[in-house]
Order: structure tokens, then C-alpha cells, then sequence
């Protein structure tokens, strides 16, 4: 919702602050500088992103469109997860939560918390994944501390790909911008025996190019790259959670304690506080 407030206020504070000096909106608009910038901006875009990372772009931006990112009922429902999963462990023992682990989506425990957590496949991967290695192998607290930094590091960099390809998008876009322009001016020069009324008009054509380059750049697809990057920091925030609960409880840690650990984790502006924590493991119940 805030990006496409976003965008509306960045069209609304240029055009109309080109309004405002009685411009007029005709000259902007240059269908050919659309096309050079646009085409070209995408065939770059193309070039530099393997097709696994194009299809990652596109699911990425569409999530940051409809959504605005975990917030504290999430964090409240993964906890509370993680919860039911250790209690689960000290009252029954390990292999009890095999059944679950192997297949989560029709796990009685996991579908509790198909709201917020069981549609996050990389989440459910995470706690499966790390749990099986805990049935499968006797592995030391500070090995599994170890083997959960390395994975949550290799994730943080591929979900980081996204931003980087469209930020080397946006840094193009001026230069583009200005292959447009001087393309409008090679034009320009084969009217050089035309009036200045006419000269003046393809000059100004010929510049809306360096216009919407930059403008493109700063105003849209830069800022773009920057919410990408957010994104991308904000999933390994669920993962670091996990962690730090996980390596809580594989040192003996009960599973209140081990979801309190956890709950430190989480960023203040999503972190439930102890008694809302409290509350919603006794609703799950």
C-alpha cells in the first residue's frame, strides 16, 4: 500500500511542480525516449539476471506490494509454534515430532499456524530441516549454532540477489537516459535549417530522456532496489529466531526458556512483550 502511495506522491510533486511553472505536459510525453529507455533498461535487466533470479525479482516485488512485511502476529504464531514443538519433545521424545517434520503440511501441529507461518516454505524448511538433523545426529549446541549461521548466510545472499540485480537496473537508467537524449540531438542536427521554434521543440524532446532516465532512477526503481534489500533482511529475521530458540533448547534449555531466547531475536518494532507472548502459547493450546 505505502508503495503505491509511494508513487503516486513522486509523480504528483514532479508534475506538478512542472504544472506550477505552466509547463506543458504534451512536451513530456515522447513515446520514442519511452521506447529507447524502456527497451533497453529491460533487455539490460535480461542480460544481467539468470532466469531463476528474473522469476525471484518478480515474486519479490509482488510481495512487497501486498504485503508489508512480518509484524507481530507472526512472530507471536512462530513462537508459539516453536513452543508446541519443544513441548512436544520433552513430553513425548524426539522421534514424536518425526511424523510432523516429514510432512508439515498435513501435520495437525504445523496447521495451528497456517495463517501467518505454514505458506512461508523457507521458514518451514528451516525448523524441518534442523530438526531432522537433531533426531538423525547426536550434534553438539554450538555445531548446530554453527551449521544454522551457515545456511541462514547462504539464504541472506541469494534473497539479496533480487535488490542487486534491480539496483544495477537503476544505476543504468541515467546513462540510458542519455543515450536517448543524444540520439534526440543526432535528430536535432538534421534540422539545423529549420527555424528555432522548431530546433527548440526536438531539443526539448531530445532532453526528456536525461529527464525520465534520472527520474526512473531516483524516484522509482532505486527506491525499489532499497524496499528488496528490506525485504530480504527482514526473512532472515524469522530464521535467526529460530536459530537462537533451536541452539536454546538442543543445550537443555525448557521451551519457555527456549522461546524467550527467541523472542529477544526479533526487532523492537515486532517484538511481542513477555505476557502477549504468554497469552498466545496458552491459546494454541
Amino acid at each position: 500500500m505505502f508503495i503505491i502511495i509511494g508513487i503516486i506522491t513522486v509523480f504528483a510533486a514532479v508534475i506538478g511542480g512542472y504544472l506550477m511553472e505552466h509547463g506543458n505536459l504534451h512536451v513530456l510525453f515522447q513515446p520514442a525516449e519511452l521506447v529507447i529507455i524502456f527497451g533497453a533498461s529491460g533487455g539490460a535487466f535480461l542480460i544481467s539476471a539468470p532466469p531463476k533470479f528474473i522469476a525471484g525479482v518478480i515474486k519479490n516485488v509482488i510481495a512487497i506490494i501486498k504485503s508489508s512485511g512480518p509484524g507481530k502476529q507472526y512472530y507471536l504464531d512462530l513462537l508459539s509454534l516453536l513452543y508446541q514443538i519443544f513441548g512436544k519433545i520433552r513430553r513425548d521424545g524426539l522421534f514424536s515430532i518425526e511424523a510432523d517434520i516429514e510432512n508439515p503440511q498435513e501435520s495437525e501441529l504445523f496447521k495451528k499456524y497456517a495463517a501467518h507461518i505454514l505458506h512461508e516454505p523457507e521458514v518451514i524448511n528451516f525448523i524441518c530441516d534442523n530438526l531432522k538433523v537433531l533426531i538423525t545426529a547426536a550434534i553438539p549446541p554450538h555445531e548446530l549454532d554453527s551449521l544454522m549461521d551457515q545456511e541462514i548466510e547462504s539464504l541472506h545472499h541469494e534473497g539479496l540477489i533480487p535488490s542487486h540485480i534491480v539496483g544495477r537496473t537503476a544505476d543504468g537508467l541515467p546513462g540510458l537516459g542519455i543515450v536517448a537524449a543524444v540520439l534526440g540531438v543526432v535528430l536535432t542536427m538534421g534540422k539545423i535549417d529549420q527555424p528555432p521554434k522548431v530546433l527548440g521543440e526536438s531539443i526539448g524532446a531530445a532532453l526528456v530522456g536525461t529527464f525520465l532516465g534520472v527520474l526512473m532512477c531516483y524516484g522509482f526503481v532505486g527506491p525499489l532496489s532499497a524496499h528488496l534489500e528490506q525485504k530480504a533482511n527482514e526473512d532472515i529475521v524469522a530464521l535467526q529466531v529460530i536459530k537462537v530458540a533451536l541452539v536454546s533448547f538442543a543445550g537443555g534449555g525448557a521451551p519457555q526458556i527456549a522461546v524467550e531466547f527467541g523472542r529477544r531475536a526479533i526487532p523492537p518494532g515486532e517484538k511481542p512483550d513477555f505476557a502477549e507472548l504468554e497469552a498466545s502459547i496458552k491459546a494454541k493450546k
